[in-house]
């Protein structure tokens, strides 16, 4: 069986790949944690993820369809960008449709996802949960459960122009005073700009803002959805931390439209002293063309008084509540999370894996001189807010944040506006 693939490629989208999961899930019209509706458990399986753009899952699953040819995969890659991935995804899921046995799901999506009843409770002891990085199997749970299986990680790091910083006797920064100071003195002395991240409103916003409040001390969300937390003077500061940035003009009003493209292009053209991206722009930026290749570094976000906070982004692996053939989904995704395999998630796909031994492997740390500091990220990451409605509080957090760093509110005027849009959400559970 041939592998159907829809849609083009994207850079962004070949950090999520999907894989799934067996187990009890929800029936149509059934509440999450109810028997999964199929007939019976072992056969082919579907997997839905968006575009590849390094083609190494061909080999992958190339070796388990040899291995299992009576349980062959075939692989069905949706549009690139996530808002269509998801949205293709929610239809199917809520007509009913068992086209896609298991899906790779943004780590923010599992909330909507469980609560929807669309996605199957995981048994946590099926898969090798404790040899993963411990914050990315928080991203996987809701309401106590474990609804999905991390595969690939992610976490937002600075990254600095290197020489710039050693021809002026400077240090990369650790705290937003730092930040503040290099982009308003040293980069303009070097015809660049200070400092930029993805602030354009889409889910993009939405994680920058979240890193913003989560370092400041604050939070938006508590209780996966059921408590309001964003009116707090944390994060006033949180916004007021990029706000300023715009109007102070050290991060330039143009990047109010840049998505993670935009801004790693940017900063590999030399644009732009600093950058808050996804660990991908590393390979990209020491790539061929690029102007800054050999001149930069990366190190952790900062954060008021020391080290910040990053969300963690990557993919969970979940089954649809309507797989029919679970069994074979659940030897699947223990064969992606293997040790052989989430090696290869690195080596051959450029994206950050969920095994924790691997980010101490002295060959892989030589090849990828990143890991370490990408591991410090990881582990002080935290999810984005959780919440059965999901999509909706991302929106409203992009359309605040944006109002508020665009200089049509106060942060203070936008935080109070935050609360209020967001109990709006909470009261409609």
């Amino acid at each position: 069986m041939r592998w159907t693939r829809t849609a083009g490629r994207g850079l962004l989208a070949a950090a999520v790949v999907l894989a799934g999961y067996a187990g009890l899930g929800s029936p149509a019209g059934g509440g999450p944690g109810e028997p999964a509706a199929h007939g019976g458990g072992r056969g082919p399986v579907t997997l839905v993820t968006a575009g590849d753009l390094t083609d190494y899952l061909d080999p992958v699953l190339d070796d388990w369809n040899r291995a299992h040819p009576a349980e062959r995969v075939s692989l069905v890659e949706l549009p690139d960008s996530a808002d269509e991935t998801r949205a293709q995804m929610v239809t199917g899921l809520r007509s009913g449709s068992s086209r896609f046995d298991v899906l790779n799901i943004d780590v923010a999506w599992t909330s909507e996802f469980a609560a929807a009843g669309w996605i199957a409770p995981v048994d946590p002891g099926r898969f090798p949960l404790d040899a993963f990085l411990p914050p990315v199997v928080d991203t996987a749970t809701f309401g106590g459960r474990l609804y999905a299986v991390p595969y690939v990680t992610n976490a937002g790091l600075l990254y600095y122009r290197a020489d710039v910083l050693e021809e002026e006797g400077e240090r990369p920064p650790r705290t937003w005073a730092e930040l503040e100071r290099l982009a308003k003195e040293v980069a303009p002395r070097h015809g660049l700009d200070g400092y930029a991240g993805q602030f354009l409103p889409y889910e993009g916003l939405t994680a920058n803002a979240t890193e913003a409040v989560r370092s400041a001390g604050g939070s938006i969300l508590g209780d996966e959805g059921a408590k309001v937390t964003a009116d707090s003077a944390a994060t006033v500061e949180g916004l007021r931390f990029l706000a300023d940035g715009v109007r102070e003009g050290w991060i330039p009003e143009r990047s109010l439209t840049w998505k993670e493209e935009e801004s790693r292009q940017a900063f590999q053209d030399g644009r732009l002293l600093f950058l808050r991206n996804w660990p991908y722009v590393y390979a990209l930026a020491n790539g061929e063309g690029s102007e800054v290749t050999g001149r930069f570094g990366a190190v952790p976000l900062p954060g008021p008084d020391g080290p910040g906070v990053s969300v963690l982004g990557g993919s969970n692996l979940a089954v649809n509540s309507r797989s029919r053939h679970p069994d074979t989904a659940a030897d699947l995704i223990a064969y992606l999370t293997s040790e052989p395999v989430q090696r290869r998630v690195l080596t051959e796909g450029a994206l950050p894996p969920v095994r924790a031994s691997l980010y101490s492997d002295p060959g892989l740390v030589r090849a990828f001189p990143y890991l370490p500091t990408l591991r410090e990220s990881v582990l002080a990451a935290e999810p984005r807010p959780k919440s059965p409605r999901y999509d909706q509080v991302s929106l409203v957090v992009q359309a605040v944040v944006h109002d508020a760093m665009a200089g049509r509110q106060t942060p203070r005027q936008a935080v109070a506006r935050l609360a209020r849009e967001l109990a709006a959400i909470a009261r409609e559970d």
